[in-house]
């Protein structure tokens, strides 16, 4: 068997069709991954990584846009808590995405061009199955564990509500179990900002290569401030100047953190796609887990038997604490074994991306102790 332990990017074309719980058929599925490590004979070794909405496949490898390294080599790589020497890691672009899985930037096969507006609607379980359907090609019937934060948490608990018997640890990190309405607030100025760009053109622009960059750039200085935390912002940047020693009373970006947002927003276009931003945004606010099993989230957990580990931080006003302590009760009610730790950490919801050791040790004994 190849040695797949510095990771493949791979792009699968699956015939489906694919069931979406708007109604729609998705035919046919393309899922772009990437894998490290080597499928053990018994199978027993994998584990599946969640991206969040900004994310992608690139977990532990070079971005080929950015030529960044991989959002969460902190986490996986060698002597790290998943680790491609002892674990077949499995990472895969969400289904509505714009690196290589389905989105509304890939082609209609009834059209011959772009989906545009006219991809269906997803959810975070339609992702899900998805992503069963790949690791069903790869012959992974059942993980070790399924890993992830922010949106990747929320996939991580949507698979052993989807598929009990197919998880056996699912690891949670700085998520939730549904948006709440500011949640969703946030997301609509970001969806507004995008719409009301005139280079928008309701969704076709693929064809004018001139994409809706403004908008976009908006939306994610939006979203941007969700990530971070006020004592965060205030430490690194407070009321500093830009590049002058005087305001300027004018509207360029006289302090450091309108030139920092400015920056984030410019740099997200040159990867992302507008359109799968709207996609994967309203995905989020669909999710509801409770909503999904009679209105009460311990029904989701009831048919499986998976360990679950839940990490917060005390910084994250995104997704705080007491989301993820709902989560826990709902455990806890349902009879499942469950860890939770709330960690310190500066940084806020992003914490989860950064240098957060504490983070790692939790993980790695959370693992090891299921072997």
């Amino acid at each position: 068997m190849e040695d797949q332990r510095f990771g493949l990017s791979r792009r699968v074309t699956l015939p489906g069709p694919l069931r979406l719980d708007g109604g729609a058929m998705l035919a046919p599925v393309e899922i772009a991954y990437e894998t490290y490590g080597t499928l053990a004979p018994d199978g027993g070794n994998a584990i599946l990584i969640c991206h969040a909405l900004t994310g992608d496949q690139h977990v532990a490898s070079f971005h080929p846009r950015t030529g960044k390294p991989g959002w969460w080599t902190r986490l996986v790589g060698p002597d790290k808590p998943i680790d491609p020497a002892r674990d077949f890691v499995v990472c895969a672009n969400v289904l509505g995405s714009c690196m290589g899985s389905s989105g509304p930037a890939s082609i209609d096969p009834s059209t011959g061009q772009p989906y545009a507006m006219r991809f269906p609607v997803i959810t975070v379980r339609d992702m899900v199955r998805a992503q069963a359907m790949l690791l069903d090609h790869l012959g992974v019937a059942t993980l070790k564990a399924v890993v992830g934060g922010s949106m990747g948490g929320m996939q991580a608990l949507s698979w052993p509500a989807t598929f009990p018997d197919r998880v056996r640890a699912c690891v949670v990190i700085a998520s939730t179990a549904r948006h709440t309405a500011q949640n969703i607030a946030f997301h609509e100025v970001g969806r507004q900002a995008i719409m009301a760009d005139p280079k928008w053109r309701g969704g076709d622009y693929y064809g004018h290569d001139d994409p809706p960059a403004a908008g976009l750039s908006v939306a994610r200085m939006a979203a941007h401030i969700t990530y971070l935390s006020e004592a965060g912002l205030t430490e690194k940047f407070g009321r500093k100047l830009q590049a002058r020693e005087a305001k300027g009373f004018g509207f360029d970006a006289d302090f450091q953190v309108e030139s920092y947002l400015r920056h984030q927003g410019l740099s997200f276009v040159d990867r992302f796609d507008a359109n799968s931003y709207l996609y994967i945004t309203r995905a989020m606010d669909y999710f509801d887990l409770a909503e999904e099993h009679g209105g009460l989230l311990a029904n989701a957990f009831r048919r499986t038997d998976a360990r679950f580990c839940l990490v917060s931080f005390d910084t994250d006003w995104l997704y705080p604490t007491i989301e993820s302590r709902h989560i826990v009760h709902a455990l806890n009610a349902a009879g499942r074994a469950a860890t939770f730790v709330e960690l310190s950490s500066p940084y806020g919801h992003d914490a989860f991306l950064l240098d957060a050791p504490e983070m790692n040790r939790v993980v790695d004994g959370f693992l090891k102790g299921g072997r």
